[in-house]
């Protein structure tokens, strides 16, 4: 794997880059900051960024069939439209929990989008436990809970046949699957696929290949592993040149670069000068698999 590639291809400094997302039609990356409060969207062709901004934290946004785009910011999924720069609430969750917030979102193959919420942090990767829930949000915005106490809602993706959803509580530092009904969207059958070392860092964002493989973002770890989830084996192992690597996605014009978002927050950036910027990994081999857009 000699020819593997690691560059940093946005070079700014994310508080807290998250979610990337490739949109094929548009050919760009959309990403979030969470704590900068800002959705980009970068053009690698012409290495042209453009930002809406939020008014509070924002998890995940993701492209929406009708068009535009679907945020979670705060407790609500909203819409965003992209040339007026307006952000009009959809759907709120857990008024019960004001101190809450969505984290990583992302479109199953039928429409579905799957989000889960976390407690805000008193300081990176330090908050109230078991305070977060995993939702979809269908088509006609009705809203499914799937399941509560959870700490760290993050990483999620689904096996190429749609039958297995992949799913990262970070503070438990296991990679779970469960099975999955692409029809009605239920989950069943949690169990554990992958458990990280400590020295591998915390599980933060995730996605799968077209070979069914996972790429897992290790916060704190500076690296992205390859896991083949049969065997919950680590087949490889990516550093990246800054520690808090957030989350990956594959893109390009034919999805083999890895883009690698990651956060400058709580870094010192004497040390890590590049943290908060994003990073392109080529030459890995595979092949991702375009993104799913939000039918509702």
């Amino acid at each position: 794997m000699s020819s593997v590639k690691v560059e940093c291809v946005v070079k700014e400094s994310c508080l807290i880059g998250e979610g990337p997302v490739w949109e094929e039609s548009e050919q760009s990356l959309l990403y979030v900051d969470i704590a900068g409060q800002k959705i980009h969207r970068w053009n690698p062709a012409t290495n042209s960024k453009q930002s809406v901004a939020t008014d509070h934290m924002v998890g995940f946004a993701v492209p929406r069939r009708s068009g535009g785009y679907v945020a979670g910011v705060g407790r609500s999924f909203v819409a965003v439209d992209w040339p007026t720069q307006s952000v009009s609430p959809l759907v709120e969750v857990e008024a019960d929990k004001p101190l809450n917030r969505f984290n990583d979102g992302k479109v199953d193959p039928a429409g579905r989008l799957l989000a889960g919420t976390m407690a805000l942090e008193e300081r990176p990767a330090v908050l109230e436990r078991k305070q977060g829930s995993l939702y979809s949000l269908n088509s006609d915005l009705s809203l499914t809970k799937h399941f509560s106490q959870v700490d760290l809602s993050n990483g999620l993706d689904w096996s190429p046949d749609h039958n297995t959803f992949y799913y990262i509580d970070s503070l438990s530092y296991t990679v779970d699957a469960f099975s999955y009904d692409l029809h009605t969207g239920s989950l069943s059958n949690r169990r554990p696929v992958y458990r990280l070392e400590e020295e591998e860092g915390i599980p933060d964002g995730m996605c799968v290949d077209a070979d069914g493989r996972l790429w897992v973002t290790c916060y704190n770890g500076g690296r992205v592993i390859h896991i083949d989830p049969n065997v919950g084996v680590r087949v490889l192992s990516v550093c990246l040149p800054v520690s808090k690597t957030t989350s990956c996605c594959f893109g390009g014009p034919t999805f083999s670069d890895l883009y690698v978002t990651s956060a400058s927050l709580g870094v010192d950036p004497q040390q890590h000068p590049l943290a908060g910027s994003t990073f392109r990994v080529s030459g890995l081999g595979v092949k991702g698999r375009p993104s799913s857009s939000f039918s509702g």
